[in-house]
This record gives structure tokens, sequence and C-alpha cells, in this order.
């Protein structure tokens, strides 16, 4: 159990201030997971330009890599997937990531993994691990693919499915919480990680044009903003810089950020593809201060669930075998979804 936000007092390992690193790439995605060292090399050198190369100005403690880092969904059925990209967690690129939080003393938010679990023999999952430096301390699997496109699955598709869907992480850096990219279109799912005790916020994205970073359809800025306000909550967000060049006919416009309770970005990488490293502030004693002060606009402590119903109604019906997950299938969910809205 988590304790309490309003008793927690800060404790003498944690930094009232200290600076996250979004490490946003823009990189070929391997076609086979026999090619994923080459990403996982990359990401590294990017962390350790970020940690080493910042250190005369700042402590860079949290370490974040886009959705898709390690490998994006390249193939049209999970069966592909499977067979051609997907990996077991723990695996050597989690080791690798492990070996680098040790000597650093940093936390990383890995890029995202096709992940395979013999639990769940039929399934896929896109998956991000949070790493410090007594190892793996939590799994988040994507409880909202972005379908139809995402063939692999939601952990809400699996009968009997017990893990924690959203994670909440007490670390020397704080309470930590990630959800991955479409899930932010979700308001639930962030406000469940801040009543988990989440003061810092992770997103870990692969958001692409033309919904961006640039206006008038800059949902990727003005989502993370108001994430960060309704919370109160530090948002550390990065997103995939990958050009058509390396993933046609899809590009990302990049956009990474770093934005504080009050919704005020504090850095974020230019709009558009390419590679970048933003380092910015996460003010954790401020955070924890503001929280404790505020009676107004406290949202999260001013909630009254009994209000929504609507809210606690079933509308995407569970989804078809694993096996069955295709586009086509998941377009037909779809359909019968918007049906029971009209």
């Amino acid at each position: 159990m988590l304790p309490s936000r309003d008793a927690k007092a800060l404790s003498p390992e944690a930094p009232v201030l200290y600076y996250a690193a979004c490490c946003q790439v823009d990189q070929p995605n391997p076609r086979h997971r026999d090619e994923m060292a080459r990403n996982t090399s990359r990401m590294l050198a990017m962390l350790e330009r970020a940690v080493v190369g910042y250190r005369p100005f700042h402590d860079v403690r949290l370490v974040v890599f886009p959705e898709f880092g390690h490998a994006a969904p390249v193939y049209d059925t999970a069966e592909e997937l499977a067979e051609k990209l997907a990996v077991e967690i723990p695996n050597e690129h989690t080791a690798r990531l492990e070996a680098a939080a040790r000597e650093h003393g940093v936390w990383i938010q890995s890029g995202s993994f096709l992940e395979v679990d013999p639990r769940w023999p039929d399934a896929v999952f896109n998956t991000t691990v949070l790493v410090g430096p007594d190892g793996i301390l939590s799994r988040y699997r994507k409880v909202n693919p972005w379908i139809p496109w995402e063939v692999h699955a939601s952990p809400c598709d699996l009968p009997g499915y017990a893990e924690e869907l959203f994670p909440v992480v007490e670390t020397e850096i704080g309470r930590l919480g990630v959800a991955t990219c479409y899930d932010w279109l979700f308001p639930e799912v962030t406000r469940e990680l801040a009543l988990g005790g989440a003061e810092v916020l992770i997103r870990i994205s692969a958001y692409m044009d033309p919904w961006g970073a640039m206006p008038p359809t800059d949902w990727w800025t003005v989502v993370n903003r108001c994430r960060a306000i309704e919370n109160q909550c530090a948002v550390v967000a990065c997103n995939q810089g990958a050009s058509a060049a390396n993933y046609p006919p899809f590009s990302w416009p990049g956009g990474s950020m770093i934005v504080d309770l009050d919704g005020r970005i504090l850095a974020q990488a230019p709009a558009g593809p390419g590679e970048a490293i933003v380092v910015g502030p996460v003010q954790l004693g401020t955070l924890r201060a503001e929280r404790a002060r505020r009676l107004g606009h406290a949202m999260p402590a001013h909630l009254r669930p009994e209000a929504y119903p609507r809210q606690r109604e079933p509308r995407l019906a569970p989804g078809p075998a694993p096996a069955d997950r295709t586009i086509a299938a998941l377009e037909a969910r779809i359909r019968r979804s918007q049906q029971s809205l009209e």
C-alpha cells in the first residue's frame, strides 16, 4: 500500500529537484528480434549523453524512451508479431538497461517491447518496464491499443487477467506511473495513476502526424498539459521522432516535453521528426508542497465518482480470441460499440 500523499514527508533520499531526460529516437525499425540490439545500443548511447553530458549542470535521475523504441508492430497479425518480433521479459535488452541504471544511478522507462508471456500463450502485449538501480520495478502493458491498427492484446481482453493494470512505484525520485501513447486520450487512465499515488506521470509514445505538436491539431501538446493540470502531477512525455524514411508510411512529430503540475512546458523538443534529447526539471519538492497547500483546483480530491454512473457501463465489448485479433475483427468490434452510443 502506498503511503498517503498528505502524510508523506520528503525522505532524506528524495531530491526536491532533479532532472529528467526524454531520449527521442529516429532509427530504422527492426523486422526481426535479432535486429533489436542495434536499437538498444543507440538508446543506451543517448542515455550516456544525457546523464554524463549534463552532469556539470544537472543531476539527471530519470531517463525515458519512446514507444516502439525497441520494436514497432510492423506486421498485420499477432501471430506474425509473436513469431518475428516479440520477446519475453526480462530479456537481453532489459538486462542492458539494468546495467546502465546501476552504473549511472538512474531510473529508466524503457521503450516499448512487443511482449509474449507463456501464461497468455496466444497474446502479444505492448509493454514497457521501469528499471532502477536495483532492477526491474514494474511492467506496464498498454491497456488501450490504438485499434483497429494495433492488433496486440489489451490485458482487459484476457479472461482471468489479475495483474495490476496501472502500477505506481515508490522510488527515491518520487512515485512514478506510466501509460502509453493512446492511453493518454482516456483521462480515466492517468486519473487512475494519480489516485494510485503517482506524482510523476510518464508517457512513452509514438503519437504520429498529423495529430502532433503543431497547431491547430497539436493534440500531443494539449493532452500532456491537460493531464498534468487535472491530476496535479509532473509529466515526462517522450515521443517518437521517426521519419517516414525509417518507418513508411508513418512519421512522428517528436515534441518530447517535460511539464509541471500547472501545465507549464519546462522543456520541449522542436516539432518534427528527428533524434533529440530533452532535459528538464522535475520539481518534486514544489509539487508536494503545492498539493498539500491547495484547496482550490485540487481535482483528484474533489472527485464525485457517484455522479458518473454512465462511465461505469461497459462500452467496448471484450475482444475476440487473440488468434482472431485482426484489423477487420477490431473494426467490427468498434462499429458495435459505436452503435451502442447512438
